[in-house]
């Protein structure tokens, strides 16, 4: 071996030791050829889930319409090179022999099995010798063992996230149980997980299903797919496999949901698929508990999170302070509270923050009350608080009270990866006084629509109905 090829090993040795993506490596392995007449270096890894070769220097993207690519990886099985679409096994001595090549396929491989091939493409014409693919395959020996290293990082990472997700799921019903909270939350870490699809989360309502998040789906084929689910379907792939519908299963056996995968690019796969069942099964799961344990709440006054009235206790103390009200012609007034880009914070510092900031804004709202004040969790990050013997002028002095103690008061939620231990929030708020000619429900859309108007005007802020 020359001085020239012993160095050229030894500065690829010096690359491989390197922490780089395989983008970054290949450029690095380009640089290092002496050949001018060098072209491309490509890596392609086959994957055995999806029986296809992915590049792994753009993004690990599926090769498709590449036949010569597909035809190298099958050739060169128990060969040493694919040269211009023929095969090689070099013999046991250097001979004095020329090749001119346009393109040359190494494989790469693991415990003797070919998992990928190197790629090197040239000027047309090019002439190598003998020694020169001697060279290449120590060559590829070496990026093999990287490569390995490489693939076995990238699975281990995504299997990391995926039982992450699966444990995330599972571990929302320790602090939440109303579906119109936890199902986007569901959603969210789908969508974080299955970065190369939209995902979707519908429930049904009836014989109809209702998607519950995102807001909108327009594409007209994501809802045929969900008329041709059955309580035995266990997933439906259409549009050549760019839409995958998982039905979410109750405890009877029946749909109570499905969430569905859609893509404009890339076919689900068969890891996607799999990854995307199990996923599916555990939501249902958790789904299916919030459902039950909702019911057994149902009874229940006080909200698990919060310790404030639940929504079922709110409405029985609304009927009886109505009632009160009218009998006594006491004032009464309604107040609708909301914490500010709530969202925000769930996506900022994760959901057990945004728990925290729940309770940290219900004791500050019930600090703030009077004893005969009622205050409740309405829903989310709702909250609902009757007045009673109050009128609104007073009740405006109340809220704004209220208001500012929210947002001078620092929320602890200690999240060390971020390096924050406390975080400020805002609340808006609505307000409404009883009429004595309206329901309590009206009572209570009046401070809705007030709450509404404080958040399109600005947020932190109290207004009148």
């Amino acid at each position: 071996m020359t001085k020239n090829e012993l160095q050229f090993l030894s500065n690829i040795a010096d690359v491989l030791t390197k922490e780089v993506g395989t983008s970054e490596l290949a450029n690095d392995i380009k640089a290092k050829f002496d050949n001018k007449s060098l072209k491309e270096l490509n890596l392609y890894v086959y994957d055995s889930v999806t029986n296809t070769i992915r590049d792994s220097i753009n993004g690990w993207a599926i090769i498709e319409n590449s036949p010569e690519i597909y035809e190298a990886y099958k050739n060169i099985q128990g060969h040493d090179f694919v040269i211009n679409q023929k095969a090689y096994k070099l013999p046991s001595v250097i001979g004095d022999i020329t090749f001119k090549i346009d393109s040359i396929f190494m494989p790469i491989v693991k415990e003797e099995k070919v998992f990928g091939l190197i790629n090197l493409v040239f000027e047309s014409g090019t002439s190598v010798n003998m020694e020169f693919l001697f060279l290449m395959k120590i060559f590829s020996s070496q990026v093999s063992l990287k490569l390995q290293n490489i693939v076995l990082t990238e699975q281990s990472k995504i299997n990391v996230e995926f039982h992450d997700s699966m444990k995330n799921i599972a571990k929302i019903i320790e602090t939440q149980y109303e579906l119109n909270y936890i199902v986007p939350i569901i959603g969210e870490m789908l969508d974080r997980f299955i970065t190369d699809h939209l995902i979707y989360v519908f429930l049904k309502q009836g014989e109809e299903f209702q998607l519950v998040w995102p807001k909108a789906c327009k594409d007209e084929r994501v809802y045929e797919a969900l008329s041709q689910l059955t309580p035995e379907t266990e997933y439906i792939l259409s549009n050549n496999d760019k839409i995958g519908a998982f039905p979410l299963i109750s405890e009877d056996g029946e749909i109570s949901g499905c969430i569905v995968a859609r893509s404009t690019l890339d076919a689900l796969s068969k890891r996607d698929i799999s990854y995307l069942e199990q996923l599916t099964r555990q939501s249902a799961i958790t789904i299916n508990r919030a459902n039950s344990y909702s019911k057994i709440l149902q009874y229940a006054t006080i909200d698990a999170l919060t310790n404030l009235n639940n929504r079922r206790q709110f409405e029985l103390r609304l009927g009886q302070e109505i009632a009160t009200t009218r009998r006594q012609n006491n004032p009464l007034c309604a107040m609708m509270i909301d914490i500010d880009f709530f969202k925000r914070v769930n996506d900022t510092y994760g959901h057990a923050s945004g728990d925290a900031v729940l309770r940290g804004v219900a004791g500050i709202i019930k600090s703030a009350l009077r004893e005969s004040d009622i205050p409740s969790r309405y829903g989310g990050e709702e909250f609902a608080v009757l007045l009673p013997y109050t009128h609104i002028e007073e009740a405006k002095i109340v809220g704004e009270r209220l208001r500012k103690a929210v947002e001078t008061n620092p929320i602890p939620i200690n999240v060390e990866e971020a390096g924050v231990s406390s975080i400020n929030v805002t609340i808006s708020m609505g307000l409404a006084e009883f009429n004595n000619q309206e329901t309590g429900e009206e009572l209570f859309e009046r401070a809705d629509k007030a709450l509404y108007d404080a958040k399109t005007s600005g947020r932190n802020r109290v207004c009148i109905n």
